[in-house]
């Protein structure tokens, strides 16, 4: 019998060859630049609008902005329950002395890595992963890969194994090179910067007893495990829409559109509680650590990683039974 070893090898020379991955380098190399840039233009305005670099100056404005505009009639009751709890995370980081934006080559990682994982590095993730077996229908070299005397569901295990693989690979690369281009802009210190963590949220209501101080670096390992957890689960699903469907053009487009509705759906969902249970809106479990309100009232952490867990067992489950009893000759 063979062995998954050489197969995951030669499905990671596959995937090395089609150069998706090289692809999602080049991406990342172009769009982080243009990132870092914007994020050197607010750093600017910051400092022409309150006329200061010191954090404990500009934070205490943005307390002062967030109030005032809490008490606009035009403002919408969800956004005033976000500004609510934005407003109690700044005054407490005032009052523990710990600057909650300090610009610099980590920070900008930390910062990066949040805002991505619930679109942007999963996009990535479904590009790689979306075609990897419709393309083996497309090119015909599924026939020829059964006639090996190897078994189906070793088949498609090392191919999930090799897309776990370079999930990780695409969050280590954009890590690094997030923090390699941003820190020749910022500087490449922060890595001990106290990050306050432990937010729960009670109703409207940011409870602070909990919280506690640790070093970013620390902060950054966690917010990457989390990244990796909910890109794997992406990964699950893409292998199972393309066991599902033979053409890698459906099923990379089924992924894209399912992605993309669920950041619009993450803005939306707040009052359509059952919307909890869909996988796209749960994927941006690194704002439970900042204490962010999440889509839907009472969602936490727990319950994300579970339902992400629950969907990824449930596509692997599919992909594995459709693909050991499918009629591949035809």
């Amino acid at each position: 019998m063979v062995s998954l070893y050489p197969l995951v090898q030669n499905e990671t020379i596959k995937m090395l060859k089609k150069r998706r991955f090289l692809v999602v380098i080049l991406i990342l190399a172009v769009l982080i630049p243009m990132f870092t840039y914007a994020q050197m233009k607010v750093a600017e305005n910051y400092r022409k609008q309150f006329g200061t670099e010191d954090w404990r100056v500009t934070t205490q404005q943005q307390i002062i902005d967030y109030t005032n505009r809490l008490s606009s009639n035009r403002v919408a009751e969800e956004w005033k329950k976000v500004l609510r709890i934005e407003v109690q995370r700044l005054q407490y980081a005032l009052e523990q002395n710990v600057n909650p934006q300090w610009p610099n080559g980590v920070t900008f990682m930390r910062d990066f890595m949040k805002n991505s994982v619930g679109l942007f590095i999963p996009l990535l993730i479904a590009v790689i992963a979306s075609d990897i077996i419709s393309s083996e229908h497309s090119t015909g070299t599924i026939k020829l890969l059964l006639t090996r005397p190897v078994q189906r569901w070793k088949i498609l295990m090392s191919k999930w194994i090799t897309l776990v693989l370079f999930v990780g690979l695409i969050i280590l690369s954009t890590g690094i090179l997030s923090y390699l281009i941003s820190g020749f802009v910022f500087g490449y210190t922060g890595w001990n910067m106290p990050v306050l963590v432990g937010y729960q949220l009670v109703g409207d209501e940011l409870n602070t007893d909990f919280v506690h101080a640790i070093p970013q670096w620390q902060f950054i390992l966690m917010e990457f495990g989390l990244a990796w957890f909910s890109c794997v689960i992406v990964a699950c699903l893409s292998l199972m829409v393309s066991v599902l469907v033979r053409s890698t053009a459906a099923s990379m487009g089924i992924m894209l559109a399912m992605l993309i509705a669920g950041t619009i759906l993450t803005n939306m969902v707040s009052s359509w509680e059952s919307a909890k249970y869909l996988f796209m809106v749960n994927l941006e479990t690194i704002h439970y650590l900042t204490g962010s309100l999440p889509p839907v009232p009472g969602m936490t952490l727990t319950f994300s990683l579970i339902t992400l867990a629950v969907w990824g067992a449930a596509g692997l489950a599919i992909a594995f039974i459709v693909f050991t009893r499918k009629d591949i000759m035809n």
